[in-house]
């Protein structure tokens, strides 16, 4: 079973920047594409980055162009956030896409002035 914790997340200023790192306990995280999700209050859980086990990245139009997904070989993934908004304020998870595992606890992203 793949696990995964969801860390670096916190209080940034519009226009600020913070990297995102997921580390998954499993066995076949290389094999598997992966995605960051977000759920902001009163939304749904929502993928906003995704990247193939090959290493091609995709994008919600949201973020596109401010965020950048990667993953290295040791099971972790990275979401790397830039020009950052109040709009990008919400807890961030980690998951396969489609996601088949429970969820991590995620990680708070809070946008603030």
């Amino acid at each position: 079973q793949e696990q995964f914790v969801e860390t670096g997340g916190g209080l940034v200023q519009p226009g600020g920047s913070l990297t995102l790192s997921c580390a998954a306990s499993g066995s076949r995280f290389r094999f598997i594409d992966m995605g960051w999700y977000r759920q902001a209050p009163g939304k749904q859980r929502a993928l906003v980055a995704g990247i193939h086990s090959d290493g091609r990245p995709y994008y919600a139009n949201s973020v596109k162009d401010r965020f950048t997904i990667s993953r290295d070989n040791d099971r972790t993934a990275y979401l790397e956030m830039k020009s950052l908004n109040t709009e990008d304020t919400a807890v961030y998870y980690c998951n396969t896409d489609p996601h088949d595992w429970p969820w991590g606890p995620g990680t708070q992203v809070t946008v603030s002035s």
